[in-house]
């Protein structure tokens, strides 16, 4: 699926700050090689239906055993296998017999503690490794992610490898064995460790996913394989929030235009990121915040949210927004299916100069077919004029006063909003008051 930096900005995917990323919320990887291939598939969203199924078949295998994953491969574990590649050793004796075990251990002392101290490591990596093969290399289970376990199967085919994974786990190495082992791993398993590391690290990426699937309690969306596009989720909410109001959301070819309007903070933008969450999820083959989702493959995803200017260029804020949608235009005119997220258009000119070029960018998207559109706006006054167009929905977030404060139920509800709150706000902050006394 196609979707630009300022989309994954907009949506929040990743963000510097922990608690406001959709990408740190849902990343349980032990391993920065785990990590690293998370982000590769945060940023790789599937634009295949065959590419989703697999995912979520493996995701759907690893969460049927993920309490039996193994504990003995860590990031610990794995910093210490790199490092051992890594660290200028002297030459370890091929041959393990006493005159050669003794002479490292009195002349190589440094080295020889390095070398036991990381096979224990390898060790464990080995017998996790083992353990993931056991649970999940058998018939039934989804082909890509046996393709993986055998080719790590394959890597550790080797008597040697195998005699070290099944090691008592607390059990001291001798000397002999330091030697006999280390030699082997140093001089002829480096490039079969990498491989077998840069394995782990997509499968705890895999791992990472399932668990959060767990922990949220997110659902496997269902994709609908059909020309027009569609959106049907119940119970849909926002992975970021604490306590979050659920929506039911239905977009199809006869309603693909959402009109949105509310009060600030009622839950407007709230609702475009739930729904541009959800779909990018699903396009990882994850499970989705809702209760149930239904949906089509969409070729992209574009959102315009977070518009800023530029000073250096000389920018002014109104301009980006025009060349935003300039290029959102050009980008989804293309016959494919595009979900297209806007929130609050021309934002950076005057009301009726905003009106009017709303009206005008409205009316022309809605002629594209192939796409779902969610607009929110403040500027109510031009729902009016578009409600002869068949294909637009009308919803709104309901704001309630009382006693001068506000109320908000953050419910989607059909119709446009009316609510004028700004002064009130105004008002409630102290700031008529601090005015008033200047």
């Amino acid at each position: 699926m196609d979707i630009d930096n300022t989309s994954y900005n907009d949506l929040n995917i990743f963000h510097h700050e922990e608690e406001f990323s959709v990408f740190n919320k849902l990343n349980f990887t032990r391993t920065v090689d785990g990590r690293a291939w998370l982000v590769k598939f945060f940023s790789n969203p599937f634009s295949d239906q065959k590419q989703i199924s697999e995912t979520q078949e493996i995701l759907q295998s690893i969460l049927q055993r993920i309490n039996e994953w193994p504990v003995s491969i860590s990031n610990g574990t794995m910093m210490v296998m790199e490092k051992f590649y890594d660290s200028q050793l002297d030459s370890i004796p091929s041959n393990s017999n006493f005159l050669n075990t003794v002479s490292y251990k009195l002349f190589h002392t440094a080295d020889f503690s390095l070398v036991r101290y990381s096979l224990s490591h390898f060790a464990d990596f080995f017998r996790g490794m083992y353990q993931i093969i056991e649970m999940f290399d058998k018939e039934g289970s989804p082909l890509l992610l046996r393709s993986f376990l055998h080719r790590a199967k394959d890597l550790m085919n080797k008597p040697i490898i195998i005699e070290l994974s099944r090691r008592e786990a607390l059990k001291q190495f001798s000397w002999n064995e330091i030697v006999h082992f280390g030699n082997y791993i140093k001089d002829h398993f480096k490039h079969s460790t990498q491989d077998l590391i840069n394995i782990y690290g997509r499968l705890d990426a895999w791992y990472s996913m399932a668990f959060s699937i767990k922990k949220f309690n997110l659902s496997f969306p269902v994709f609908v394989n059909q020309s027009q596009p569609l959106i049907d989720a119940q119970q849909l909410y926002h992975i970021l929030l604490p306590t979050p109001v659920p929506y039911d959301v239905h977009m199809s070819k006869e309603s693909n235009f959402l009109f949105l309007t509310g009060a600030n903070m009622a839950g407007k933008s709230t609702f475009i990121k739930s729904v541009g969450t959800s779909v990018f999820l699903a396009h990882l083959g994850m499970g989705v915040p809702a209760g149930n989702m239904k949906l089509t493959l969409f070729d992209g995803l574009l959102s315009n949210i977070n518009v800023v200017d530029n000073i250096v260029k000389g920018e002014s804020y109104f301009f980006n927004e025009v060349q935003r949608v300039k290029n959102t235009i050009l980008k989804i005119n293309n016959g494919k299916k595009w979900l297209v997220l806007i929130d609050e258009l021309f934002k950076g000119t005057n009301v009726q100069d905003a009106m009017k070029c709303s009206s005008t960018v409205i009316k022309g998207l809605i002629r594209i077919k192939n796409s779902l559109f969610i607009l929110s706006t403040h500027l109510y006054e031009i729902g009016e004029e578009l409600k002869d167009y068949p294909n637009i929905s009308f919803k709104y977030f309901e704001t309630a006063v009382k006693d001068d404060q506000l109320e908000f139920s953050y419910l989607l509800k059909e119709g446009i909003s009316n609510d004028r709150l700004g002064y009130l706000i105004l008002k409630r902050e102290k700031v008529v008051d601090l005015l008033e006394k200047l």
